[in-house]
């Protein structure tokens, strides 16, 4: 009996041991899912539909601790041919581990309206990398079909970037009018009508450590639109952008190609459509207007501020600007004692090709100050300044006649303030080292299409010349004339 005792006795003591021993043997995988597993990842998910490899995408997956031996995994937006499936969660997958890797496995089941789909994945962590496969089984309508999804992925630090942003869109390229305007998830650009845009490269900056695709300098056609995708650095922001052409602009250039040569001056053709001031300034021995020619050999217009040597009176300004505009020079109005009125400012605008808004305007110049600057509006008081002469560069559209339908033509009265002006443009000439460039917006006042406009360029070598202000000797040259038109 007592043998007996001790027998069970022995028995219940090994029975305690063992399920003692087992207790200590369970899995406790706590600190390694802590501090090496949970996290988030950054890495690709390959997808396939029955089969045919469909995609390859960046992506951020995300695991967490469920308990001490099983995880959560979370892939956020996840979607296939444009079909979005949504957030795919594998909760409570139990963690295995055979002496060097983690494993584990999971499943769930997704339902949206427009599909429904049962999800098993298996998996692998270990050292910082997630290895995960993905078995899809989703039902479209009538129509079942089979994902599979490999994904391979690195764990994060918590010091990649989280933006997603294009912050610079910009083209180089003649056939781009205005550049780019990010608005929202919108970038919009304008460009010449009739222009080849089928294969532009334009330069992206995006937020720091994101990627963007199809790549910055690559080229792409814009002829219809282009979608850009950003993705950050850490994968966890992906952003959509859409860029097209809403609107394409015409272009006028007056390069300055076409001259006469003679005496001191030289003329600008065609001559219907280009005058100067030049021709009075000859009779007084004066040169106002010359043919430049630049580097490459071709032609700009170079005007100079004449300082007449002899004595100023009513008919003999002391101070004459040199120049070039679109209208004609007509010298009868000096004799009646009337030189504003000798510039006489505008063409059709129709006739040189001008036949909608005009909205930017851009050329290059190069400006040299004459050294004594005068005040000869008054030509018996005439006074050297401390001033420091500037050209100008106008473009001014105008309607061709008043409300009652008399013709108009602006002159060195009133060509910057009439009440006729729909569109004006202005760049001030300073002194420079070499060319110049410049882009100025037109300012518009109640343009109409189909209206009858007059337009022109005026080009000054003094910007005060209409008022007999200026410095002997400035000069102003301008080429590569634009008007971009809507």
């Amino acid at each position: 009996m007592k043998k007996n005792l001790f027998f069970l006795f022995a028995l219940i003591c090994s029975m305690s041991l063992f399920t003692a021993c087992s207790d200590d043997d369970e899995p406790n995988y706590e600190p390694v899912i802590d501090e090496q597993i949970a996290g988030k990842y950054k890495g690709e998910l390959n997808i396939s539909v029955d089969g045919t490899h469909l995609a390859t995408v960046n992506q951020q997956v995300t695991v967490s601790k469920a308990s001490a031996t099983s995880i959560n995994l979370s892939i956020s937006n996840f979607s296939f041919m444009g079909t979005p499936i949504g957030d795919i969660n594998l909760a409570n997958c139990p963690l295995n581990y055979d002496g060097t890797t983690y494993t584990f496995s999971g499943t769930t089941s997704v339902s949206t309206s427009l599909l429904t789909a049962d999800v098993a994945g298996t998996g692998t962590a270990n050292n910082g990398n997630l290895g995960l496969d993905l078995n899809i089984d989703a039902v479209v309508g009538t129509m079942t079909q089979s994902v599979t999804v490999t994904y391979s992925g690195t764990k994060l630090t918590g010091n990649e970037g989280t933006g997603a942003e294009i912050t610079a869109f910009t083209f180089d390229s003649e056939a781009v009018t205005e550049q780019p305007v990010i608005n929202g998830n919108t970038i919009t650009f304008k460009v010449l009508d009739g222009a080849d845009i089928s294969a532009l490269a334009p330069t992206i900056t995006v937020s720091e450590g994101a990627t963007v695709t199809p790549a910055s300098g690559v080229a792409q056609n814009f002829n219809g639109e282009v979608t850009y995708t950003v993705v950050s650095e850490d994968y966890g922001t992906t952003t959509t952008y859409t860029v097209s052409v809403p609107a394409k602009q015409t272009s006028l250039l007056f390069s300055f190609e076409n001259w006469t040569d003679g005496g001191n001056n030289d003329t600008l053709l065609p001559e219907e459509t280009w005058a100067s001031s030049a021709a009075g300034a000859s009779l007084l021995g004066g040169s106002l207007l010359k043919k430049e020619t630049n580097e490459d050999g071709t032609f700009a217009a170079k005007m100079m501020t004449f300082e007449y040597p002899g004595q100023a009176n009513s008919l003999i300004p002391k101070i004459t600007a040199g120049s070039i505009f679109m209208g004609t020079f007509d010298m009868l109005p000096a004799l009646m004692g009337d030189r504003l009125s000798c510039t006489k400012f505008g063409v059709s605008a129709a006739s040189i090709g001008l036949t909608s808004r005009p909205v930017r305007f851009r050329g290059m110049y190069k400006y040299t100050a004459g050294e004594k600057y005068l005040n000869a509006t008054d030509p018996t008081n005439i006074i050297e300044t401390e001033d420091v002469d500037q050209g100008s560069i106008v473009a001014v559209l105008y309607k061709a006649k008043d409300a009652s339908g008399a013709d108009i033509t602006l002159t060195g009265h009133d060509v910057n303030t009439s009440e006729h002006i729909v569109a004006y443009a202005m760049v001030t000439a300073e002194n420079t080292d070499g060319y110049q460039t410049f882009d100025v917006e037109f300012t518009n006042n109640g343009y109409e299409a189909g209206v009858d406009y007059k337009f022109a360029i005026v080009c000054s070598s003094s910007i005060q010349g209409d008022t007999f202000k200026g410095a002997g000797g400035s000069t102003l040259i301008v080429d590569e004339l634009q008007v971009i038109g809507e």
